[in-house]
């Protein structure tokens, strides 16, 4: 008997500590360290498809911004990191107005209330209403439904370049991350 339970308790405790909400404690998501991540040319996947309604109540496609590096970021009223940065962000998207698009998905959060934090913040962009993560869902190895806040910068092909998973280190940081990819040739997929 003891060799037939001994596997399946070993699997058991291998289930529960995979749990995508290891570490969040009672958040229910999951914070990273604001650590940058870039992804060279040849490396990247393909573009990411991805549609939504906006709070706006207009459809965004981020296939209608390719030809340009476009910032996604992902936040949510409750998100107390997303409240603390939304100054900075704002400005990192207007000092990059005319040279990367910016996006935002925003996750698992009420819609009124979302659309109050968009009015108060001043927030310059439209976002993406995501009630239950599963937009995150177009980002695997990226983003998980819980990860949150969040910055992902598509190339000019609508691939994913690079990440921000955690608050922002600076207005700057992101602002050059953009400008970088912004940069690169159009025929950067090629090599």
């Amino acid at each position: 008997m003891n060799r037939l339970l001994a596997p399946a308790l070993a699997c058991l405790l291998l289930l529960v500590g995979c749990s995508s909400l290891e570490g969040t404690g009672d958040k229910g998501y999951i914070e990273g360290d604001g650590q940058v991540k870039q992804i060279k040319p040849d490396d990247r996947e393909d573009p990411i498809e991805l549609a939504g309604d906006g709070l706006d109540g207009e459809e965004i496609d981020l296939a209608d911004r390719r030809g340009k590096a476009t910032v996604l970021v992902v936040w949510a009223s409750w998100c107390s990191p997303c409240r603390a940065e939304a100054d900075e962000v704002a400005d990192a998207a207007e000092e990059l107005e005319g040279t990367a698009h910016f996006v935002g998905i925003n996750t698992r959060d009420d819609e009124s209330r979302a659309a109050a934090f968009v009015r108060s913040k001043r927030v310059p962009y439209p976002s993406i209403h995501d009630q239950d993560g599963e937009a995150m869902l177009a980002f695997p190895g990226t983003l998980s439904p819980r990860t949150i806040p969040a910055f992902v910068v598509l190339d000019k092909q609508g691939r994913v370049a690079a990440s921000i998973i955690g608050a922002l280190p600076s207005t700057l940081t992101l602002v050059q991350l953009a400008e970088e990819i912004a940069a690169e040739p159009d025929g950067s997929a090629d090599g």
